[in-house]
């Protein structure tokens, strides 16, 4: 009787637990049958929007227009290299362009991104006003068609195309340009970086549907490129996050924009997809459309892995670590399948080690210059390019490019200075009081700290455990702290490191407020290491607010001075660009901003033949 009272509630068990397994399934399928309907419904919204759209272009007889091949006469500036490259006897559409990030993103959503992927992806769904020509370096008319300054430089006007739209058919106009500079200012919007720059601007008015007006409250050096290089945000679509902030400043995929490609989803990527597809905007306005039906990048961490994917096709370039690219000059397959390109980009950023001066509210050891000055003499940035980058790169001595006119020509890198530095850091108050080999301060603290970095970069890891050595030979203990890149992202928000290596993107002409000025040392701010030189901030505010190149040069120079007395950075080097892109892109050209792999308005493309992708 027992046996077989156990034997019934086994089955009855196993019955109900079968229930269970196909409610769940039931669920699962209910649940991607609504995702699908709502696809649906969402493509059927915009096709109907489409078919509105057509129905008043043809109504109006400027259908034909748009769908014929315009002359080059009525292309504008901005799109000339574009038109150029549809003129080539291979030229063809369709095909995506399938790249790879190093590392995964925390979010795409403008404003609150912090890094250079998420810059990318948004480049290719949102625009500017202007545009800048990547031979001539002048601004060029994109969403605007033209600009005035008025003579004391304070108010600039734009006058917008009439025919751009967003991504969604929303008409692009002066309202959505205004609205944009009033959300970026908006406190509870995570914006503290973009609000940094954009307080120069006194208002931004839409003066009718296709003028907008932008009045300084000074005299701003790059005042044209602030006002007009601002990502224009679509009104409709962001405004709703005024009412319900935390909801915008946590999220990970809000991106609409009038560029030539757009997210599927609008507003629901996440990095949890591994992956960043955009698809060819249908709608949009440009006077030549992309030849790409899609871009996709692909989270691949790890460098040998991405290495592997480029071998095989899978993506489009790869850019090598120097121990790899100069094996890869013997490598035939490589080559065999390769364009290569070894260049100093005219408008490379600098890679460096951040001493956190303030941490917890309290000073830090690195908050004394004596200390900072003497690792620098520390740092042998010549050997780090001799033997970790292989000679691929240069050493910085600043923010300034050796070859910018901000540059004072007087100053060289510091030279590796043992002596030097044990005279420093002595004279800071650091002994080997108890001879264990490592220095202590004059409360027996030992001179040891963390030095926090990208774990998934190779030539990174071997350049701190070389530092280690480097700083052991002075008495001061490093300890490497590889850290994931969402974690450093974090903990350079809440300035909670002790020292770090990074690095920063520059420009024709790079402004330094960002970086070291005072102000900036708040929280979320990118002078996250605390760094305060009320001399220095005097200078960054004149040499921002002096429009002649002439009088400004000087300043920025005498700003350079202070920043090499004081090194709150270690300026270590630039690097050179090493990548390999397959052969099957074409039109490939290098201009005074460097290679145009990716630039906008697009000018590569894959002819019919080499084409794998036909979605």
């Amino acid at each position: 009787m027992q046996t077989s009272s156990v034997t019934r509630d086994w089955i009855l068990y196993s019955l109900l637990g079968l229930v269970i397994v196909l409610i769940l399934l039931a669920m699962y399928q209910i649940d991607r049958q609504w995702l699908k309907l709502s696809d649906m419904q969402t493509a059927l919204a915009d096709q109907a929007q489409a078919v509105r759209e057509l129905r008043g272009l043809a109504g109006s007889g400027a259908l034909s227009a748009q769908t014929a091949n315009p002359p080059s006469s009525q292309v504008a500036q901005a799109f000339q290299r574009a038109y150029a490259a549809t003129k080539l006897a291979d030229y063809a559409r369709g095909d995506w362009s399938v790249e790879a990030f190093g590392t995964n993103l925390k979010t795409i959503t403008p404003l609150i991104s912090t890094d250079a992927y998420a810059a990318n992806v948004q480049s290719y769904v949102q625009e500017s006003l202007i545009t800048r020509n990547p031979d001539t370096l002048a601004w060029e008319g994109l969403v605007a068609k033209n600009w005035t300054v008025s003579e004391d430089g304070l108010t600039i006007s734009f006058d917008l195309r009439d025919d751009v739209s967003f991504s969604d058919g929303q008409p692009l106009t002066a309202e959505d340009v205004a609205f944009t500079f009033t959300f970026i200012m908006t406190d509870a919007i995570q914006a503290p970086r973009d609000r940094a720059y954009l307080e120069k601007i006194q208002s931004v008015k839409a003066d009718g549907k296709d003028r907008v007006t932008f009045v300084f409250k000074e005299p701003y050096f790059e005042a044209l490129s602030l006002a007009g290089g601002m990502n224009i945000m679509p009104k409709h679509f962001y405004e709703p996050y005024l009412k319900e902030p935390q909801k915008f400043n946590e999220s990970k995929g809000l991106l609409l924009g009038s560029g030539p490609y757009r997210l599927a989803d609008p507003k629901n990527w996440t990095p949890d997809q591994g992956s960043v597809e955009l698809l060819r905007n249908e709608r949009y306005w440009g006077d030549v459309q992309p030849a790409y039906n899609r871009i996709l990048w692909k989270i691949i961490q790890n460098d040998s892995a991405r290495l592997t994917t480029y071998r095989n096709g899978d993506i489009d370039s790869y850019s090598a670590r120097p121990v790899e690219y100069r094996q890869l000059q013997n490598d035939a397959q490589i080559q065999g399948k390769s364009q290569s390109f070894e260049y100093m980009p005219p408008v490379v950023g600098y890679s460096y080690i951040g001493w956190n001066q303030i941490r917890g509210g309290k000073p830090t050891r690195f908050a004394d210059k004596r200390v900072r000055q003497a690792m620098t003499y520390l740092t042998d940035t010549g050997r780090i390019i001799k033997d970790v980058f292989l000679g691929y790169a240069e050493s910085a001595v600043s923010p300034f490019g050796n070859a910018s006119k901000q540059h004072a020509a007087a100053l060289q890198p510091y030279q590796a200075n043992l002596d030097k530095a044990k005279a420093l850091l002595k004279e800071a108050g650091y002994e080997d009081r108890n001879k264990d080999g490592v220095l202590e301060d004059q409360a027996g603290q030992a001179f040891e700290f963390k030095l926090t970095y990208f774990q998934a970069n190779e030539d990174t890891s071997r350049m701190v455990l070389l530092l280690k050595d480097l700083y052991a030979k002075a008495g001061v203990k490093l300890v490497p702290f590889p850290q994931e890149w969402p974690v450093m992202l974090e903990n350079l928000d809440k300035k909670d490191f002790d020292a770090i290596t990074l690095g920063w993107t520059s420009s024709i002409e790079t402004d330094l407020y960002q970086a070291f000025h005072s102000s900036q040392a708040i929280s979320k701010g990118d002078n996250f290491i605390g760094y305060q030189n009320p001399e220095l901030d005097k200078l960054i505010d004149e040499a921002r607010r002096t429009v002649d190149e002439a009088k400004r040069m000087p300043l920025w120079q005498q700003a350079e001075r202070i920043l090499y007395e004081d090194q709150p950075y270690t300026f270590l080097m630039r690097r050179k660009s090493l990548l390999f892109v397959d052969k099957r892109i074409h039109n490939l050209q290098m201009t005074k901003l460097g290679l145009n792999l990716g630039s906008l308005p697009l000018e590569n493309y894959v002819p019919l033949a080499q084409q794998k992708y036909t979605q």
